[in-house]
């Protein structure tokens, strides 16, 4: 039986969409500096790319693709309660969206 790569639809094309949000990645500069108590010269805003916010995704939710989104409840929800977090940060931070 032939191993078949997993198709990714409407999550994972929203996840591909948020990774490539400067927004999104600034939120992410923002939260690892809060989480880890770093200062902006230590870890400046822009920092995560494109590739780092792919990666984060995917370790946050437990996945190697963003195609999984589609396929794995538990990743999906997790998925969406990043999403919901980002949102509301986005909305109480209106000058960065």
């Amino acid at each position: 039986m032939s191993q078949t790569a997993t198709k990714g639809g409407p999550r994972a094309r929203q996840a591909a969409m948020l990774c490539r949000s400067a927004a999104f990645r600034l939120y992410l500069d923002r939260r690892r500096r809060h989480k880890f108590g770093l200062t902006d010269s230590q870890l400046p805003d822009g920092t995560h790319d494109e590739q780092d916010a792919r990666d984060w995704l995917c370790a946050a939710c437990g996945i190697e693709s963003r195609a999984e989104l589609d396929h794995r409840p538990e990743a999906e929800r997790i998925f969406r309660q990043i999403r919901n977090r980002f949102n509301a940060w986005r909305a109480r931070n209106r000058e960065t969206s």
